[in-house]
C-alpha cells in the first residue's frame, strides 16, 4: 500500500529523493505504506530530472530528502520534485528535510554576507512546497544550544550544566576554536551535545577542554553526523567514551568507527508526518516544547 487516506477525506503520499532512500523506506515502514515509486535520472550535462510515477492528484504529499554530499544536487532535485506534485495538482506538499541544507547560514555576521538558510526556504516556497519540517535546526550558540541543554538536563533529572565557549572565524569555513569551560565538570560524566558534528575539530577540542577541567568521561551527543574528512580519525582517536548521533544523514562504511552509536530518526518522523497529515499537534510529541 503506497497510500494513507482518512475517513475518506484525505489521502498522504509519501515520495523519496534519491540522496537517502534508505531512510525514507524506514519512514515509510513506520507508517505502514511503501514510498511512491519516481522516476529520475541525469542528463549528460548534469541536469536532473524527477517525477512522480502515479497520480497524486489532490493528495497530501511529503517529499523526504537529506541532504547529504553532493548536496547542491539534491537540494535540485527536491525542488524540481516539488514542482512537479504542484503541476501534478497535489493537493499539498510537505518537504521533510532530517537535515536542513545551509543551516549554518542562518544570519549576517558581517555586510554583504547572504542569508542563504533563507534562500532555501523562499527557493521551496516558490516550487510548491506548503511547508517545511526538518530535525533540530542550526541555532547560535548563546540561545538555542542553551535552551537545549537546558531541557537535556531537565530530562535527566535536573542535572547541572556548563558550557563550552566556541568561536568562529567567518572567513574560513569550518573553523570553530573552543576556548573554555564555564561551569564546574570536575568529577563529572559531562554529555556534550550538539547539533551536527562535520569535520569533528570543534567537539572534539570541547571534549578536550572538559577533560582538562576535570571531567572523568565524556559522552558526544548529536542530531547530525556529517563526518567529513578527519571527523572519523579525529573522533575515535579522541578520550571520548562514545559518540551517538542519528540517521538524519546516511553513515557510509568508512565513516563508522567503534565508539559510535547511530539511533533511528524514523518513528518521530514518521509521528509528526502522522499529526501533520491528521491535523494535529507536532508539538505534543516533544510535551510541548516546539
Amino acid at each position: 500500500m503506497s497510500t494513507i487516506e482518512l475517513a475518506g477525506r484525505k489521502t498522504l503520499v509519501l515520495l523519496s529523493g534519491r540522496a537517502y532512500p534508505e531512510l525514507a523506506d524506514e519512514i515509510a515502514a513506520e507508517l505502514g505504506i511503501t514510498v511512491m515509486q519516481t522516476t529520475g535520472y541525469e542528463f549528460a550535462n548534469g541536469e536532473t530530472f524527477i517525477k512522480p510515477d502515479e497520480s497524486v492528484r489532490g493528495s497530501d504529499a511529503f517529499v523526504i530528502q537529506s541532504y547529504t554530499s553532493p548536496i547542491n544536487q539534491w537540494v535540485m532535485e527536491s525542488l524540481i520534485l516539488c514542482d512537479a506534485l504542484k503541476r501534478a495538482s497535489a493537493k499539498r506538499t510537505t518537504v521533510v528535510m532530517p537535515f536542513y541544507p545551509y543551516a549554518r547560514q542562518d544570519k549576517k555576521h558581517r555586510g554583504r554576507e547572504p542569508i542563504s538558510a533563507r534562500l532555501i526556504a523562499d527557493l521551496f516556497k516558490t516550487a510548491g512546497a506548503d511547508r517545511l519540517m526538518a530535525i533540530d535546526l542550526h541555532t547560535a550558540q548563546n540561545t538555542g544550544r542553551v535552551r537545549a541543554a537546558e531541557q537535556w538536563a531537565d530530562r535527566l533529572g535536573g542535572r547541572p550544566i556548563a558550557f563550552v565557549h566556541k568561536t568562529r572565524d567567518p572567513d574560513v569555513a569550518n573553523k570553530v576554536v573552543a576556548n573554555r569551560v564555564v561551569g564546574d565538570v570536575a568529577g563529572h560524566t559531562c554529555l556534550l551535545i550538539d547539533d551536527m558534528i562535520d569535520t569533528g575539530g570543534s567537539i572534539t577540542q570541547a571534549a578536550n577542554l572538559l577533560f582538562d577541567s576535570g571531567a572523568t568521561d565524556v559522552v558526544i551527543a548529536a542530531s547530525h553526523g556529517i563526518f567529513s574528512t578527519q571527523a572519523t580519525d579525529r573522533l575515535k582517536n579522541s578520550r571520548v567514551s562514545e559518540v551517538i548521533v542519528t540517521n538524519t544523514l546516511p553513515v557510509a562504511p568508512e565513516q563508522a568507527f567503534d565508539k559510535l552509536t547511530v539511533l533511528s530518526i524514523a518513528p518521530m518522523i514518521a509521528q509528526a508526518i502522522k499529526e501533520v497529515f491528521e491535523d494535529g499537534s507536532v508539538t505534543s510529541l516533544f510535551d510541548g516544547r516546539s
